[in-house]
């Protein structure tokens, strides 16, 4: 049997509206998603995943997860496929949705939070928002009263995630960009495809690059604090912009930075000086999307505040052959967590446990044991 399959298992679509957006006129729900459960069971402990922009409804581990008879809901908010959009207090919102769902319809009676790759920080601030919301302000009252009755996870894994929106992309930025609005002006001194600057990269270099990336960040959101007055003014309430460049991460090209089991000179889009070219997280924006999601400076959706606040049991979960999430990140992501029942795991493994499929089942056995014993 194939275990990436659906022999034996069950797949219900779930659609549903969310307290701040009705279903559109076309037919579709802002919230949706798949269950996954072993076939004719009802299960008592579900797990769920959701990402900022990717569409999880069929994520890679479900089935892994459903043979062992967890149930697994793949769950959508309304900005999949519109990055350029994104909110996090509304995308909290249409998580609570799922996770009302889980136990009011589906009978879960425990459910473990999964934030998986980018869904990391996202999957982490709606937990740290059950527990203490801080989004209240952002939100009309039908969100309001929703943000204060969310459902709280009775589990937290990090698996294979980043830090938190604002800080992945950071670290992705190539620095010797030197005109937002032009994708070829490059400051040598900074370029890290310069092989006058590495690899190996030295640690002046590295310390002037990174500094160099907070930078060009924090440009960008002056930028567009500056930008959105400007067309408050004239009555224009957003735009978008393009931003290029942001697969400029020193650790892809030199495997001593940082060092795993990784392929060298590799990232998720294969050779980073060729996918450098092309485009990326963040690519195209509006201004308040930038401000909500990107911005170092403005950005609820980095990680440490949200994981402080956590209280659950939690695990951290980092393959060692990742090109994207390296062992610092799940090592500050473990430290970063407030809850005093926490467990760090070194695995081997790439970024979605692509490259072997005893690797994937290894990663859902040691989850699923793990949740076995806390439940």
């Amino acid at each position: 049997m194939d275990p990436n399959g659906i022999e034996g298992l069950d797949a219900q679509f779930i659609g549903l509206v969310s307290p701040t957006m009705p279903r559109i006129m076309a037919g579709g729900h802002p919230c949706q998603g798949i269950y996954w459960t072993k076939s004719g069971t009802r299960p008592k402990v579900a797990i769920i995943a959701t990402h900022y922009n990717v569409d999880f409804s069929e994520h890679y581990i479900a089935p892994y997860f459903a043979r062992q008879g967890f149930g697994f809901l793949g769950w959508n908010t309304r900005y999949r496929g519109v990055e350029d959009q994104f909110l996090l207090e509304h995308a909290v919102i249409d998580i609570g949705v799922g996770m009302r769902w889980l136990k009011e319809v589906a009978g879960v009676e425990a459910v473990v939070i999964l934030g998986n790759s980018g869904g990391g920080s996202l999957m982490g601030a709606y937990q740290a928002e059950a527990i203490a919301p801080t989004l209240t302000e952002r939100l009309p009252s039908a969100g309001q009263d929703a943000l204060a009755q969310l459902v709280k996870g009775d589990l937290y894994i990090s698996f294979n995630a980043h830090q938190g929106r604002p800080e992945v992309l950071t670290d992705w930025m190539d620095a010797s960009v030197i005109d937002e609005n032009d994708p070829v002006a490059t400051d040598p001194e900074l370029d890290p495809f310069n092989p006058d600057n590495g690899p190996p990269y030295s640690e002046a270099f590295i310390a002037k690059y990174r500094a160099a990336q907070r930078a060009r960040n924090q440009r960008i959101t002056d930028w567009a604090k500056a930008e959105l007055v400007r067309l408050n003014a004239a009555g224009v309430p957003d735009r978008l912009f393009p931003m290029f460049r942001c697969w400029g991460d020193i650790r892809c090209v030199d495997a001593g930075i940082d060092p795993s089991d990784r392929k060298p000179n590799w990232c998720y889009r294969g050779d980073p000086k060729i996918a450098n070219r092309t485009p990326s997280i963040g690519r195209a924006n509006m201004i308040k999307t930038w401000l909500n999601m990107w911005s170092l400076e403005t950005s609820p959706c980095q990680g440490k505040p949200h994981l402080a606040k956590h209280d659950t049991p939690a695990l951290v979960v980092q393959g060692l052959a990742d090109t994207g999430v390296f062992p610092s990140d799940a090592r500050k992501i473990f430290d970063f967590l407030g809850s005093s029942d926490k467990q760090l795991e070194l695995i081997p493994g790439a970024h979605y446990f692509e490259d072997s499929i005893a690797e994937r089942q290894n990663a859902a056995d040691l989850v699923g044991s793990w949740i076995r014993s806390k439940l």
